[in-house]
């Protein structure tokens, strides 16, 4: 097997993209080798970048450097970050590739890539961009909110943690709503939790200055840390608060802490997949877009990896995940409400996160590209210092580096089942409430879907977020 692995990884030129397009001719030479490149129409170039993207990705995952040096040669002449969806998501691809395969010399990686202090401007700047450019975050905002309210009925004091309090919007919609209440408002603790402290201290005033503006008794507990040296004691849960635990895109960083034990315990994961599929792959005569090419081939074209399986053995060999949420737990929540990714971007294989990747940035890009103009200063940071940023991590880093670790609903409902949290179906009016939100303010393409209780948001029919709510069993 290990031999027939090496040979698939290693199949040059033979087994490239390329013969897909056996009119276009190599033509070795000075300046660009591959001219006819360029010549490509937009159509026919995004499906030769997503061949070639996905037989680099395959010689990456089978240690053929050679191979997957000529790949990433080819692709330079097509990939562009100012170009079509394709392009552009082909030049971060590619940038997650190659820094992958600098890894394997950790000298001359460091020295192209020397550590620099983050600017927690430049964090935050493109965190808002993001909350501007998509409904996604807003939409969380709302069903989150939504949720708390009807969860929260004629509670007097009501103690609200938030996994990654950066973003005051949702908490002044939240107090807005509180102060309607027809038995008038509870008093509301929110802890906030960030590794920034300017941006707690942000929140504070932000959410200070609504709670005093609208009559409302307010506290804000800030807390300085990254999620996984979170000590509980700090939260100061008070007897007599009815607990609400919002997180919003954060659960899954925890997984990267439990690394270690998978590798451990499926090594077989680690192989590189049997698929030389490249070669059975025919491109269709007929036209399609970039998205049905994604989901009728390239999905089809990779098995799912061991750790994909959605089994109980699987989800419990997750410590770090595990002690968190019951933690969270035995804090007695009546109400906890999750936003995650809807993809799978954690598996072992590499060729699965990459071709999930594909289909899951795919949308997001078309999203852009829909609705924003390429040459926009905005857009260009949100696909470089955002999804960029992801998608190396997702490709290129592996153990408690690989923070993006997003896994889809069907995995989350089992584990926060296995740790004692039972469902809490959404409510008609939270969904009704996101669907205005659409319309209001013209947000086409977006659709919200219903699953098992949850809510799935959408680009077209592509799941991209989902929202699920929660509660302690004594609650049930």
């Amino acid at each position: 097997m290990a031999g027939m692995a090496q040979e698939e990884g290693s199949s040059s030129l033979t087994s490239s993209p390329l013969q897909f397009f056996p009119w276009m001719p190599l033509s070795p030479g000075t300046g660009s080798p591959y001219p006819w490149l360029r010549e490509l129409k937009s159509e026919d170039r995004g499906l030769c970048l997503i061949h070639l993207l996905l037989a680099c990705a395959n010689h990456v995952a089978a240690g053929s450097i050679e191979n997957a040096n000529i790949g990433l040669e080819q692709i330079s002449h097509l990939a562009s970050p100012d170009g079509d969806t394709m392009q552009r998501i082909a030049a971060y691809f590619t940038a997650g590739l190659a820094d992958r395969i600098l890894k394997g010399w950790p000298g001359l990686h460091k020295a192209l890539n020397p550590k620099q202090a983050s600017l927690i401007s430049e964090e935050i700047l493109v965190q808002r961009i993001f909350f501007e450019l998509f409904p996604f975050l807003k939409l969380s905002y709302v069903i989150t909110n939504q949720a708390i309210i009807e969860a929260m009925e004629g509670e007097k004091m009501v103690h609200i943690i938030d996994l990654n309090s950066f973003e005051p919007a949702q908490w002044i919609n939240l107090l807005q709503t509180l102060s309607a209440r027809p038995e008038g408002p509870p008093h509301l603790r929110i802890t906030g939790i960030h590794e920034q402290k300017e941006v707690l201290e942000q929140m504070a005033l932000r959410l200070t200055e609504e709670a005093e503006k609208l009559d409302i008794p307010f506290q804000f507990n800030p807390i300085v840390s990254k999620l996984e040296n979170l000590d509980l004691e700090n939260l100061r849960v008070k007897t007599g608060e009815a607990l609400a635990v919002s997180s919003v895109l954060q659960l899954h960083t925890l997984l990267a802490m439990d690394d270690e034990m998978h590798r451990r315990n499926s090594p077989s994961g680690y192989k590189n997949p049997n698929s030389n599929h490249f070669q059975r792959v025919q491109v269709n005569q007929n036209r399609r877009t970039l998205g049905d090419w994604l989901e009728r081939d390239v999905v089809n074209a990779y098995s799912s990896s061991p750790d994909s399986a959605l089994s109980p053995l699987s989800l419990a060999a997750s410590p770090k995940m595990g002690s968190f949420l019951n933690a969270l737990r035995s804090l007695s929540p009546k109400l906890m409400v999750i936003t995650e990714q809807e993809s799978n971007h954690n598996g072992f294989n590499l060729m699965e996160r990459v071709t999930e990747a594909l289909n899951f940035y795919a949308a997001l890009f078309d999203c852009l590209e829909s609705t924003v103009s390429r040459v926009s200063l905005e857009r260009h940071k949100v696909e470089k210092m955002l999804f960029g940023e992801e998608i190396k991590n997702i490709i290129a880093c592996e153990g408690t580096d690989r923070k993006e670790r997003h896994e889809k609903l069907e995995k989350w409902i089992l584990r926060l089942e296995l740790a004692g949290f039972g469902i809490i179906p959404l409510s008609y009016h939270g969904r009704l409430q996101a669907n205005r939100f659409l319309q209001s303010y013209g947000y086409d393409g977006y659709k919200i879907k219903e699953e098992n209780g949850c809510l799935v948001i959408c680009w077209q029919d592509r799941p991209l977020f989902s929202v699920s709510a929660w509660r302690f069993r004594r609650y049930d």
